[in-house]
């Protein structure tokens, strides 16, 4: 059984106007009985730091964060935190529902990123524990970021005797039909948050296929996308170490990517669209594996969801602080797995559906299991 603490990291400060503020951002630690930990934040519904052993049984620290509360306050990382509304891009900021047009923030390039500026990753989540869980829970009201709907949603964490971490993320509508897509933004580095680049990270993805995308990261049109990996950079399907190919100039996508930046299909995920894809596939799917041969440390990926983008940290060169205020973290420092739906699914009726209707419930898992060998 986990022991479960909490302490106050800090409070939020009042308006420029002087009202609001004082409320508690809380770091909450889980621990095993090996003494395995993780720790997390209301803010962001976010991961703060993973400690697990190596092969020789020492631990460290495998995911990247701040040392400080402040620093997750819009940080370009996205650092550890839960991303939604809309997890991963919308083209133009433009989508349509219904027959009705909707307009979001472009916050990135020409394209909608994570919910928004603000998004749910730079807000203050209600925290709490359920026996051997914590539970952050948010309510984004109608019309927040240019989304339609009030959207109720709750983060889950268990953490588990055996090194399994699963985030469950439910949501639900209150009033009218809305999109949704969810995911955790954590960084990882097998060696330890503060080692250095993750390039000889072996990479294994149960993908054959993966989503080319134009110079903005949105993918390109049927029957461009999905394509396969057969023959390309993107070949995960046998181990290869992330800074193998990461640097092909012939490969355009890497190119545009300043390295991997992309949205895999999980092999065996349900065809079809609709609910059914955004109320999710009933069964967990191995989706990933990350192993590092100088720690020995691994960690395995399941999911409910359609897609694993992995993002290589390509832009993580100037973050805040670290966690160790003596190391500053550097592109590459850390790789990310984001389990997801597919980018710009709104407005793509070939890709797995993503509109959640009132009434409904979004169920989606993603499992993280640590290990060694």
């Amino acid at each position: 059984m986990n022991e479960i603490t909490q302490q106050v990291w800090g409070f939020t400060p009042a308006s420029p106007s002087g009202e609001g503020g004082g409320e508690p951002v809380i770091l909450y630690t889980m621990t095993n009985a090996s003494g395995a930990a993780v720790q997390l934040t209301n803010y962001g519904a976010a991961i703060v730091g993973i400690t697990v052993p190596d092969r020789e049984g020492k631990m460290a620290d495998v995911a990247l964060g701040y040392d400080r509360w402040q620093s997750y306050v819009a940080d370009g990382p996205a650092m550890g935190k839960s991303v939604g509304r809309y997890a991963n891009r919308i083209a133009k900021g433009v989508f349509a529902l219904d027959g009705e047009t909707y307009r979001l923030a472009v916050n990135n390039g020409p394209n909608h990123l994570h919910g928004g500026p603000t998004g749910f990753a730079n807000r203050l989540w209600e925290g709490r524990v359920e026996g051997d869980r914590v539970v952050f829970a948010y309510r984004s009201a109608d019309g927040e970021e240019g989304y339609p709907g009030t959207l109720y949603v709750e983060a889950c964490y268990d953490w588990g005797d055996d090194n399994r971490l699963e985030i469950t993320y439910y949501a639900r509508t209150e009033d009218r039909p809305t999109i949704v897509n969810l995911t955790n933004h954590v960084y990882f580095n097998l060696d330890g948050h503060d080692s250095g680049s993750v390039l000889e990270h072996r990479l294994t993805l149960h993908a054959s296929h993966y989503l080319p995308t134009d110079e903005t990261a949105i993918p390109l049109p049927a029957p461009h996308a999905p394509a396969p990996v057969e023959g390309t950079p993107m070949d995960f399907r046998t181990p290869h170490a992330l800074g193998e190919r990461i640097g092909d100039t012939s490969f355009q996508q890497l190119v545009w990517g300043k390295g991997y930046d992309h949205c895999w299909v999980i092999d065996g995920y349900p065809t079809g669209g609709g609910a059914q894809s955004v109320l999710g596939n009933k069964s967990l799917l191995p989706a990933a594996e990350l192993y590092s041969p100088a720690s020995g440390r691994f960690v395995q990926v399941e999911t409910t969801q359609p897609g694993i983008q992995i993002y290589t940290g390509n832009w993580l060169s100037g973050s805040p602080v670290s966690k160790n205020p003596a190391y500053s973290y550097s592109d590459r420092d850390g790789v990310a797995m984001e389990c997801q739906a597919f980018p710009d699914s709104p407005n793509r009726a070939d890709f797995p559906g993503v509109a959640l209707e009132p009434g409904a419930v979004y169920e989606q898992h993603i499992v993280y299991r640590f290990g060694t060998r």
